[in-house]
């Protein structure tokens, strides 16, 4: 601010830095807003980076990111999501005026030469101290303008815990279809930002009763009323709102309670919901695709939701305890107990529900012996079996490693370089007389 205030133009702080600093909360850069056009933004500050159509100017600091926009006025947005054009303004106000909420539309700081204060034009300090999200201006304007800006308002109502202006609400309604026109990378992110929040069932409600879930997310709008024998009157919906509270704040386990039964609308006559989790795994893989959410994380999800209705008995051995990491995989363990774990809140049930911290030990004491789980640790390999028992590479000799490693889960004693040869001719000798059966 000083650097742009000494070179004779105006600096203010704006946008959801000056609020989260309001609040106490620390923001994850800084926002500025100035009178400066980015070329004259670029030469006062080195290494700045100017590589947008929008006036903005980025300038990183010791690892803090600083964004500097030159001031804006209204303008068209022929496709619900960006400025046709971007038109500079002369003054903090005009800019503030296009803003999305009222507690974004603050500003501090001020012309150059003049002492720093506060400029609220629509009441965001009175709003800030409400908790209330308000549009500026006309909210259907607003919301016209840019779709996104309802899916951000139920994020922020759930990441700040605040509540919705009525009339603005309202309007998201009225408008809800319009985000249809944002593209998937948006509402991933946005998405995964009111995951993040201590409690996203506020965000989630506030958008399924918007009619904004129906539009981004419509295989979990279908949950809305369906019942289930869970908590008495309470549906389906409910039941993931439960869960997704009651998960860890970790991407991967709140995004698979958010979709850990979204097969289950598809498969309501098949028992019912018999089979709910593979239907639903295939389901959150799509969804996440459509979403453009990373590869890795379509597939940790998927297979989280695959494996959740997994059921423990007491009377499992160990060799069913390793077969079971084994098929899971041992870096999915902890967040499918986890997920779990939600599920067993959401259904009204304590957390460790189906004795779950039983079989977190016994997982835990496996682990801790470096068990075999897969081909890989076994004491040979293909390139053994080849060169030992003259073995050709193909189908044969995966079939072969794979009742090794079968043999060895059960048995981990088994893993011998000299018995597992031993037990690969044995293997051989069977599939030779099954073929050629003595008559």
């Amino acid at each position: 601010m000083d650097t742009l205030q000494s070179a004779g133009h105006a600096a203010y702080v704006v946008g959801g830095c000056l609020r989260d600093t309001l609040l106490g909360r620390e923001p994850a850069d800084w926002d500025l807003a100035t009178d400066a056009p980015p070329d004259r933004v670029v030469a006062l500050f080195p290494h700045a980076v100017y590589e947008n159509r929008f006036g903005t100017v980025v300038v990183r600091k010791v690892g803090v990111q600083y964004e500097i926009t030159a001031f804006r006025r209204d303008a068209t947005y022929s496709d619900f999501r960006h400025p046709d054009a971007v038109e500079f303004g002369e003054s903090i106000e005009e800019d503030l005026a296009r803003r999305d909420f009222t507690v974004n539309a603050m500003a501090w700081g001020s012309p150059a030469g003049a002492e720093p204060g506060f400029v609220d034009p629509h009441g965001g300090r009175d709003d800030l101290g409400r908790r209330l999200l308000r549009a500026v201006g006309d909210p259907d304007r607003r919301f016209g303008e840019d779709a996104l800006r309802m899916v951000r308002a139920v994020r922020l109502a759930a990441k700040l815990e605040f509540s919705i202006e009525a009339e603005t609400f309202a309007a998201i309604g009225r408008n809800a279809d319009l985000a249809r026109h944002l593209s998937g990378e948006r509402v991933c992110s946005e998405l995964l930002k009111l995951l993040s929040a201590r409690k996203p069932s506020i965000g989630l409600k506030l958008m399924a009763d918007s009619g904004l879930l129906a539009v981004i997310a419509p295989n979990l709008a279908r949950q809305r009323g369906l019942s289930q024998n869970k908590i008495p009157g309470e549906d389906l919906w409910d039941h993931t709102l439960r869960t997704v509270d009651a998960a860890p704040n970790r991407e991967v386990v709140r995004l698979a309670a958010l979709l850990h039964d979204v097969g289950k609308p598809d498969t309501l006559d098949t028992g019912p919901f018999h089979g709910h989790e593979s239907v639903g795994a295939e389901m959150a893989r799509d969804y996440l695709a459509a979403l453009h959410a990373p590869r890795a994380l379509q597939e940790r999800v998927a297979h989280l939701v695959r494996h959740h209705m997994f059921a423990y008995e007491p009377g499992w051995g160990d060799a069913a305890v390793r077969r079971f990491i084994r098929n899971v995989g041992p870096g999915c363990i902890e967040d499918l107990l986890a997920l779990r774990a939600a599920d067993n809140v959401g259904s009204g049930l304590p957390p460790d529900a189906g004795r779950l911290a039983e079989l977190a030990a016994r997982i835990e004491a496996e682990l801790a012996a470096n068990v075999v789980l897969g081909r890989s640790q076994l004491a040979i390999d293909g390139a053994d079996l080849m060169r030992e028992l003259g073995l050709p590479q193909g189908r044969l000799l995966g079939e072969i490693l794979d009742g090794l490693t079968e043999r060895v889960v059960a048995e981990p004693a088994l893993n011998d370089r000299a018995i597992l040869l031993d037990l690969a001719r044995q293997a051989i000798l069977e599939r030779e007389i099954e073929q050629n059966p003595v008559s």
